[in-house]
């Protein structure tokens, strides 16, 4: 009994005259790759009742229930209870109101240490960071995802107690303390992070958005610096009363939902139209307004036609004609492997659960129309991170990084870093679409999108669809892609707008001019100086425009230096946006709506 048995028995008489409490191990902390904390536990306290040993329980009821906040009647149930040898009273109880319970020594009554999660910057990254149950459990976003990795060893204390499990005053005590969880480093700077948030908030109020994106990357390691989704809501505070509302919100969007991209997909045509080599430079286009495909009149988005132009004047004026022509140029089937050796239809690898590979339709169904509509970023459908990562490697000289967020656990050596293909375009088409990009975005002259600094982009436009699968009317996505130093991007960025409800739903006016915010406070972090100190960006005023024919307000708006973009059909101006007498800077876009 005593060499075979006597360690097992020894386990069981032990459990019979003792009582423990568990000491809950404080999880890792979440850091930003600064070392900045996101997420950080600190202790708050259970309490527990022994029936048997609780003297004068209305007194100690009263008591409790009036530092806690609960019904004396609840209390008192609990306290008297000798059916359980122990009842929980009550869960992560503040340091200050655990002191309280304490002083009064209430026979019976015990405190045990727990930890709570506390989040510095409130609502900030609350996507990414994620919270906890009541128990500390990941129950979104890091938090869940590396919950194990974050979850520390708990410790307990033991008591030793009689046979109706009370306390033997002067016995043995044991105390085993808890390991605190590993430490999560993210690589999102949050001073970045901030910012984005900072124009996401107000893309939201001043465009009645139903919700905006938006994702800073190093496309050259495929490292998040800022990613981030509006609405959102304060982790310290949980929403809990209505989870499909809580759940809705705590999802990444921009990882699991999917939509037609519209013009930003421009990007990849022309990379493969290039790479192939069925355009060039010097290549001409004309649009008249529409392209016929196999009998089927689909339209450009400027209706009176872009006439006779460059590709790199297509490209800036983002006419579809461009690019129904490349795409059929193309072809199916050496359209198809381009967009598969970027990554269109599949996964990016990102750690995230639930992550979704877009939609692309079976190559063996591909129709001319629908190759035609896909040239332009319609009949195909993307994550905001699958285009991003896509875009990346357009710009970066042709390699695709699997997008990531955590740059590093404690004391494990793991790398997250990860090329999925290298080669994919050749850096001289690289180099072209970066020229192209700088053209576009700086539309009055270089280094205007942002005064004094070499950004590139690219703006788009795409409709939404119903439940039914038809277009939705009125429901547009409007988004900005970024680059900078646009000749050799160091950070891509983009701003992706769902169902802006402020009159205006082009990419170029929804999305674009926050984009060039965003920039201008980036460069402003991370103290970058100009890049051409004599660009001065002449300011203009928004002239009165209602009422006057088409001919007539574009007329005035190319003497005033102004983009414009026309909605609608007619010949008469009934709207603009935006309205007489805003400050805007040459260059900048403006509609007509007829």
């Amino acid at each position: 009994m005593q060499i075979i048995n006597g360690k097992s028995l020894q386990q069981k008489a032990t459990s019979q005259w003792t009582r423990d409490f568990s000491i809950v191990a404080p999880r890792g902390d979440i850091t930003d790759k600064n070392g900045n904390v996101l997420s950080v536990s600190y202790t708050t306290y259970s309490l527990y009742a022994r029936a048997r040993e609780v003297k004068n329980p209305t007194e100690v009821a009263t008591f409790l229930a009036g530092v806690l906040g609960k019904s004396f009647k609840d209390v008192y149930a609990k306290i008297t209870n000798r059916t359980s040898s122990e009842t929980l009273l009550s869960l992560q109880i503040e340091g200050e109101v655990a002191e309280k319970i304490f002083e009064r020594g209430f026979d019976g009554i015990y405190l045990a240490e727990n930890n709570k999660r506390f989040y510095p910057y409130g609502d900030t990254l609350s996507q990414v960071v994620g919270f906890t149950s009541i128990d500390g459990v990941g129950q979104t976003g890091v938090e869940q995802m590396f919950n194990n990795t974050l979850t520390g060893k708990n410790g307990y204390s033991f008591t030793q107690s009689d046979v109706q499990g009370k306390e033997i005053g002067g016995s043995l005590r044991y105390y085993v303390s808890g390991e605190k969880g590993k430490g999560v480093s993210l690589t999102v700077d949050v001073n970045i992070q901030l910012e984005m948030e900072k124009v996401l908030c107000q893309i939201m109020e001043e465009q009645k958005a139903k919700s905006v994106t938006g994702i800073v990357m190093n496309p050259n390691s495929g490292e998040i610096y800022a990613l981030s989704s509006k609405p959102s809501f304060d982790l310290n505070n949980v929403p809990r009363e209505n989870l499909s509302s809580l759940f809705e919100m705590a999802k990444l969007k921009p990882v699991l939902d999917t939509y037609e991209p519209g013009s930003t997909f421009k990007i990849l045509t022309l990379a493969a139209a290039l790479e192939e080599g069925v355009t060039n430079e010097n290549d001409r286009f004309y649009c008249s307004g529409s392209y016929v495909v196999d009998g089927q009149k689909i339209k450009c988005w400027k209706s009176t036609g872009h006439g006779s132009q460059t590709l790199k004047e297509g490209f800036a004026n983002s006419c579809n004609c461009v690019f129904m022509q490349l795409a059929l140029r193309l072809g199916v089937e050496k359209f198809y492997t381009y967009l598969k050796n970027f990554g269109i239809g599949q996964k990016t690898g990102i750690a995230v659960s639930g992550e979704s590979g877009g939609i692309m339709l079976p190559q063996n169904l591909v129709t001319k129309v629908d190759l035609a509509r896909i040239g332009f970023g319609h009949a195909v459908a993307v994550t905001p991170i699958q285009l991003l990562s896509v875009v990346s490697a357009m710009v970066n000289g042709g390699t695709l990084y699997t997008p990531y967020l955590v740059g590093s656990v404690e004391n494990s050596g793991q790398s997250f870093a990860k090329t999925r293909k290298t080669n994919i375009i050749s850096q001289k088409t690289s180099s072209t679409i970066n020229a192209f990009m700088q053209y576009t975005i700086n539309k009055n002259a270089d280094y205007t999108f942002v005064e004094g600094y070499n950004v590139g982009g690219k703006t788009g436009t795409a409709q939404k669809y119903g439940e039914d699968g038809k277009i939705a009317q009125g429901k547009y996505i409007s988004s900005f892609i970024g680059t900078y130093p646009a000749d050799k991007p160091q950070f891509i960025t983009m701003i992706f707008v769902d169902e802006p409800g402020a009159g205006a739903y082009y990419g170029g006016v929804v999305a674009s001019p926050y984009g060039k915010i965003f920039y201008a406070k980036l460069f402003e972090y991370l103290g970058e100086e100009k890049q051409d100190t004599s660009i001065v960006v002449e300011k203009v005023t928004m002239p009165n425009l209602v009422g006057l024919s088409l001919v007539e307000a574009v007329e005035i708006l190319i003497k005033a230096g102004l983009q414009y973009e026309v909605d609608g059909f007619g010949t008469i101006v009934k709207r603009q946006l935006p309205p007489e007498g805003t400050t805007l800077e040459k260059g900048d876009t403006v509609v007509l709506c007829l």
